[in-house]
């Protein structure tokens, strides 16, 4: 089994426009949740959200371009451009025939179905870009990744609502470690803050009005956010021998289903996929110091992810760390696991722990380390990280310090 390395980092999302910049904020404590700038947002209950400020198109991508690219491609375009030069990495030959693209999104073209729904049904016009289904596709930014940078090994979207980035992930894992690539661009990608987008979470009634507060007994749901992350992930031996950077080494991976219930998460099944990933990279309880909690802040995730982590960890679970950056990000729902994983690899390459910003009550449900408010210099060698999706699916992924 090949070992793997992450050697290229690059995200846009609320609090940057920058891995780097991204990092800088989670170590800050910075909350990127704010007002909605959108079309008819004076119809909307929910407006507030992560929303990518200072972002314009025309100043990344031609027309031509941005006829074919939905909002959430050209995050995705943006963020792997960071990651790809971070990596050093040129694609040809063999390279380029072996390495693939595995991004993970939800929703895919969200803004185009949105603006093509208003198109045919408000304007009454009876026809529509050509180019509407391969702009709308959730495959797109996978596929304009792999045209972008030459990429003719396995490529692939995933839609596991809000584990897609961390399913996504875990399979670029595999790849690799079967030995089937040497190297995958990997993470997640989504655009769903428009006015439709909004409105069809509003029907869950899971959604705040002011903040998103995780593990906080006056919690009150969660918050849309925007964005995307990509990383590359390389086999150890190809990045070591051509003398790359190491950012950190993913250990293991797992993935469950509840089986139970369409949008009521399961102690069962997070527990299983915690202690799943775990057992694959090797670990016992006291080798991790750190976890990036799936943390929406509802009531219902909160509390049955601090129930699975108490479970698998046992009495060590008083010795963890867990906190959640969706407080600062918001929820990026297919791309959220991608972006917080910026904040696993901040917490081991530079020992700074992202705290759960908006804490204000302790809950005896969440009595765990939640890091509140300000972020924790620590030493940290051993990192989970948790996604928890509707329908009941579970991804979790498993990184060391290099």
């Amino acid at each position: 089994m090949k070992r793997v390395v992450i050697t290229g980092q690059g995200a846009i999302n609320a609090l940057g426009h920058s891995a780097t910049a991204t990092q800088r904020a989670m170590a800050e404590g910075k909350c990127g949740i704010g007002p909605l700038e959108l079309r008819d947002v004076e119809r909307l209950s929910i407006r507030i959200g992560g929303q990518v400020q200072g972002f314009v198109a025309e100043d990344h991508f031609n027309r031509q371009q941005i006829a074919l690219y939905d909002r959430f491609t050209q995050f995705a375009l943006l963020a792997a451009k960071e990651a790809i030069a971070q990596s050093g990495l040129t694609f040809s030959g063999d390279l380029s025939a072996e390495t693939g693209v595995v991004l993970g999104t939800a929703g895919g073209g969200v803004n185009t179905w949105d603006e093509n729904y208003r198109t045919v049904y408000e304007d009454g016009k009876n026809r529509v870009h050509p180019f509407v289904v391969p702009k709308l596709m959730n495959n797109a930014a996978a596929s304009h990744i792999s045209m972008e940078y030459n990429l003719k090994g396995p490529s692939f979207t995933v839609a596991t609502a809000c584990s897609s980035s961390n399913h996504a992930m875990g399979q670029a894992f595999q790849l690799i470690r079967s030995g089937m690539s040497r190297a995958m661009v990997t993470g997640g990608t989504e655009a769903m803050l428009c006015f439709g987008g909004i409105k069809a979470w509003e029907g869950l009634r899971v959604m705040s009005k002011d903040a998103c507060r995780p593990f906080s007994a006056n919690r009150n749901g969660m918050v849309q956010g925007e964005g995307a992350a990509i990383f590359v992930f390389e086999e150890y031996e190809h990045a070591k021998a051509r003398g790359a950077e190491i950012l950190a080494e993913v250990v293991g991976f797992a993935m469950t289903s509840d089986a139970s219930d369409i949008v009521m998460p399961s102690k069962q099944g997070a527990a299983r996929a915690i202690s799943g990933a775990m057992k694959d990279a090797g670990l016992n309880p006291e080798d991790v110091q750190y976890i990036n909690a799936h943390g929406t802040g509802t009531a219902a995730n909160d509390k049955t992810e601090c129930a699975a982590v108490a479970d698998v960890f046992g009495t060590h679970a008083d010795n963890l760390m867990i906190s959640s950056t969706k407080s600062m990000h918001g929820h990026l729902i297919g791309g959220t696991g991608a972006v917080e994983l910026l904040a696993c690899i901040l917490a081991l390459r530079e020992g700074v722990v992202a705290p759960t910003v908006g804490y204000q009550e302790a809950d005896p449900e969440c009595a765990l380390d939640v890091v509140p408010n300000e972020a924790r210099d620590a030493k940290v060698d051993v990192v989970l990280s948790n996604a928890f999706a509707f329908g009941g699916l579970n991804a979790v992924l498993a990184l060391r310090a290099m």
